[in-house]
């Protein structure tokens, strides 16, 4: 376990295993330790790097809202912190397939592969300014003492079959900085969405880079139309992992490493 700042803010960040670098990001309000499965799968061929972005996980509290730019940069920040300048494979699961396609866009010479795991889709966003009402919101329920009375237990009825060691929900999700952290990004998801459409028009990716988009839509057809589309618009190999809910890394680990492993590729 180790930290690293990164512009000025502390980041939780765990190394694992030997081999080519690929870096997991969870989506929104999870922890590092949400990836759990599928490290064993990868540690023994990828180095496996795991953070936990801004308030989340055990990460000091963000300094600025998140955009799309800024978590490309931060993702190269914390690899430069930790001496892996790249190529990388980089998975971004939900609101993270953001974060990760803007990384490639923008660092393409430090992106071995793309994968996306579930990843959030917005073909028209609305940025919003919710930042302010965000923060409010969020001082008034940790006043109220929301964090420490509902916490875990929201987290156990967020995830299904929750893995997770009771000590660290607890540890984690008891705390106002994940409450606070969870709901700015939750108000930043337009503006982020934005922001990695403004990227796209700029940045083209690589048109050798694999990129896979690893979707679940668990009887949801239109939920597997906009991600076939996701696929269609990156040129990415598109695979739906059945049976599985939105938290695949939980659900089909071995779907997820297959991915990693060999990104761009039917899985085998």
């Amino acid at each position: 376990m180790t930290f690293v700042r990164v512009g000025g803010v502390a980041h939780h960040v765990t190394v694992e295993g030997s081999g080519p670098v690929c870096v997991l990001s969870a989506g929104l309000g999870l922890s590092w330790f949400d990836w759990d499965p599928v490290v064993p799968l990868l540690a023994p061929h990828r180095t496996v790097v795991r953070f936990d972005r801004p308030g989340h996980g055990l990460s000091a509290p963000a300094a600025a809202p998140p955009t799309a730019e800024g978590e490309a940069h931060r993702i190269a920040g914390l690899l430069a912190a930790l001496g892996l300048p790249g190529p990388v494979t980089v998975v971004g699961h939900s609101i993270a397939g953001f974060h990760a396609e803007a990384f490639a866009r923008i660092h393409p010479d430090r992106t071995a592969a793309l994968v996306l795991v579930d990843s959030s889709v917005e073909e028209h966003p609305r940025p919003g300014r919710a930042t302010a009402v965000a923060r409010l919101l969020g001082a008034v329920l940790c006043a109220a003492g929301a964090p420490a009375a509902l916490g875990p237990a929201v987290r156990r009825a967020a995830v299904r079959h929750d893995p997770a060691p009771a000590d660290l929900v607890r540890r984690v999700y008891r705390t106002s900085r994940v409450l606070r952290g969870t709901l700015l990004e939750n108000a930043r998801y337009g503006a982020v969405a934005a922001g990695l459409l403004a990227l796209r028009d700029r940045h083209p990716l690589p048109p050798c880079l694999p990129v896979t988009v690893l979707a679940a839509p668990d009887g949801s057809a239109r939920w597997e139309r906009r991600q076939r589309a996701l696929a269609r618009r990156l040129g990415a190999h598109y695979e739906a992992v059945v049976p599985s809910g939105h938290l695949v890394m939980l659900d089909r680990p071995d779907a997820v490493a297959l991915a990693v492993l060999h990104p761009g590729q039917e899985a085998a």
